[in-house]
């Protein structure tokens, strides 16, 4: 993999912090298309089941994003759904990290 963008190894770097900071199995953060970020993580209430994406994706709709340039996961899983992300670019790219911040 190339060499990342510094703002992209912000992300990763939100991601962890989501993650950590909870002790839930994912955290993600996105990068709306006025560089504003947004952090999120797993939720699992009886009522409510987010993956950390679409956490992190549902808070910046909720701040009026209408489009992302990038997210990025943090967990230890092989795969991530990356539909919400997909919803508002399908070109975005989503990177995969393990809890130490290697892009997978």
């Amino acid at each position: 993999m190339a060499e990342l963008d510094p703002e992209d190894i912000k992300i990763i770097t939100l991601a962890r912090a989501a993650r950590a900071r909870t002790g839930a199995p994912e955290g993600a953060a996105v990068r709306d298309t006025m560089g504003r970020t947004y952090s999120g993580c797993t939720v699992a209430l009886p009522s409510l089941k987010l993956t950390a994406l679409e956490a992190a994706v549902a808070a910046a709709v909720a701040s009026g994003a209408d489009g992302l340039e990038a997210a990025a996961v943090v967990t230890e899983a092989g795969s991530v759904d990356d539909a919400a992300v997909r919803d508002l670019n399908p070109d975005a790219p989503v990177y995969r990290a393990n809890p130490a911040g290697e892009v997978m």
